[in-house]
């Protein structure tokens, strides 16, 4: 809708900026709206694509674990037999390897995260206030790891394992901590360093020193209270890291969770890709957990500052 010449010039200032501002604002809402519009789109095509990639393999164990694949009958007893803790599976098979197994990978997750972070801390926390050149060199031996295939791990770490077993200790499997923290050892260096990059280390490590705190009270009391979400990410990332490992034990012939779902889909599938599926959700919960704790950790902090 135009404006006519003749009653602009007789009109104020202040009505000719009105009329005008009135025209172009709608015209500027009007170019934003297609482009947000499709960026919306294309996030939710993204997220519904990504939640297909994830879900659909999951229901088809679901399916599997439920339905016999020769005759097409639907059953529970692979389920029921998990969660009523018997002996035996459905079609007969021992379930103690299970429970052994299940024992033996708690114990390794408990092991393998005090290990880890008994050998962590300190070092990071020693290279944090003095830098120096070897910041590069553990930066490269905790990150090789990643490099380095599980199988080739397994030939080097197996004439050790034999003198360990032969000479040391024993051949219980909570001795594969060893070879779990060197596997951990990426995930959590990453972890820890984000965690320490947020805090001012040498500051705080001074100050507690002036003060006359000893060095176990300075980790204890100032350096692992700053780091909590870090120390909780590295934690439960070592967690899934031993859970889901199944190469070095089997071929170093030690029994944990993943040797004895294998072992146990010998005789009952059903019942093995039911385990493997809750194995697989609790790997998904935890990380969920950790997404949720870091987020609550943060906005604290962030409320703190303020």
């Amino acid at each position: 809708m135009g404006v006519n010449l003749m009653d602009s010039v007789d009109s104020k200032p202040e009505d000719v900026l009105t009329a005008s501002s009135i025209e172009v604002t709608p015209r500027r809402t009007s170019r934003k709206r297609p482009a947000h519009v499709g960026v919306a789109i294309y996030q939710w095509v993204i997220l519904v694509a990504v939640l297909l990639f994830l879900f659909i393999p999951l229901l088809g164990m679901v399916f599997f674990s439920v339905r016999f694949p020769l005759t097409g009958a639907w059953s529970g007893g692979a389920w029921q037999s998990i969660f009523s803790l018997s002996g035996t599976t459905a079609s007969g098979a021992d379930m103690s390897i299970l429970w052994d197994g299940v024992l033996n990978s708690l114990g390794l997750s408990v092991f393998t995260v005090v290990l880890m972070l008994a050998l962590l801390l300190p070092t990071m926390l020693a290279l944090k206030i003095r830098p120096s050149k070897l910041s590069r060199v553990v930066e490269f031996i905790c990150l090789l790891p990643l490099a380095i295939p599980a199988i080739v791990l397994v030939v080097g770490l197996g004439p050790i394992y034999r003198f360990i077993s032969i000479n040391l200790l024993n051949t219980h499997p909570i001795w594969l901590a060893f070879a779990y923290t060197i596997l951990a050892l990426p995930f959590a260096y990453r972890a820890l360093d984000a965690g320490f990059s947020t805090i001012p280390v040498k500051t705080l490590v001074e100050a507690a020193r002036s003060l006359g705190a000893p060095w176990l009270t300075v980790m204890f009391k100032v350096i692992i209270p700053n780091l909590r979400g870090a120390i909780g990410a590295a934690s439960f990332i070592t967690i899934s890291v031993v859970l889901g490992e199944f190469t070095i034990a089997s071929l170093l012939n030690r029994n944990n969770l993943q040797v004895a779902i294998f072992q146990l889909g010998q005789d009952d599938s059903m019942t093995a890709t039911a385990l493997a599926l809750l194995t697989m959700v609790f790997g998904i919960v935890v990380l969920m957990t950790l997404e949720i704790v870091s987020y609550e950790l943060k906005k604290k902090r962030e409320k703190n500052a303020k």
